[in-house]
């Protein structure tokens, strides 16, 4: 959850922080000066698990968390669907259970919800958050024995999101920069350590670190290392301006 420049931006950090550049991704065109908000959580389910013939009939965990991912996903869609700040959202990890023939104590899953807007996030946690307590309620009514499901909603990550003018020096600075080396400079947002500072109203801004790209997070994921260097080159040319070497 960025917790290393979260500490950095705090007041344990070293004092005051005049501009912070990230690295991350890929490529030397790019240039992140929005960071993209997100809230990230852990849902478990917890009931009593036993035998799934002789203890039939007790609440299970896995019909809560599967009816929760419906309802959670189901109204997601419409709301990403309205007009509106670009806002995701995503069932990335789920587990529980021991054995095909037993009811699980537990069941688990975690989730990621995204947007520009503040607002956006918000109210597609409340979507979630909803749809987890009508799961919940909906599984209780239908054990015949035992006692009721519990639920435990742990928040992994919360990064704000926030803008910075492109009209702002260490914005410029990063295009000029870009333009030197003879790519093509592109503003954007994304999800990075420049998030912090952006939410702080410290200038900051995320370059990448070169090369060629696809398949984020894929199984056909890939990097190449096209003209590498340049990214370097670029980081550097940044620095050197930002800190006003050349006046």
């Amino acid at each position: 959850d960025l917790r290393g420049v979260r500490n950095l931006c705090s007041d344990k950090g070293p004092g005051k922080i005049d501009a912070y550049i990230a690295v991350d991704g890929t490529g030397v065109d790019r240039i992140v000066n929005a960071g993209l908000g997100s809230h990230r959580y852990r849902i478990t389910f917890r009931g009593l698990g036993g035998h799934s013939s002789g203890a039939f009939g007790l609440a299970n965990p896995h019909n809560a968390l599967g009816a929760a991912i419906h309802y959670w996903t189901k109204d997601a869609d419409k709301f990403a669907r309205e007009k509106g700040v670009r806002v995701t959202y995503n069932v990335g990890v789920i587990g529980g259970g021991t054995s095909v023939n037993s009811i699980p104590f537990e069941s688990w899953m975690e989730v990621d919800m995204r947007s520009a807007n503040q607002d956006r996030v918000t109210k597609i946690d409340q979507l979630l958050q909803a749809a987890v307590q009508k799961a919940l309620k909906e599984e209780n009514a239908m054990k015949m024995i035992g006692p009721d499901l519990t639920v435990e909603v742990k928040l992994l990550g919360d990064r704000p999101s926030g803008e910075e003018n492109e009209n702002l020096p260490l914005v410029q600075e990063a295009i000029a920069a870009t333009a030197f080396i003879g790519a093509k400079p592109m503003l954007g947002v994304g999800s990075t350590n420049a998030n912090i500072p952006i939410s702080k109203g410290i200038p900051a801004v995320c370059i990448g670190s070169g090369g060629k790209s696809g398949g984020a997070h894929a199984l056909s994921e890939y990097w190449l290392d096209d003209k590498g260097y340049r990214a370097g080159q670029r980081a550097l040319l940044l620095l050197l301006a930002e800190a006003g070497v050349a006046k």
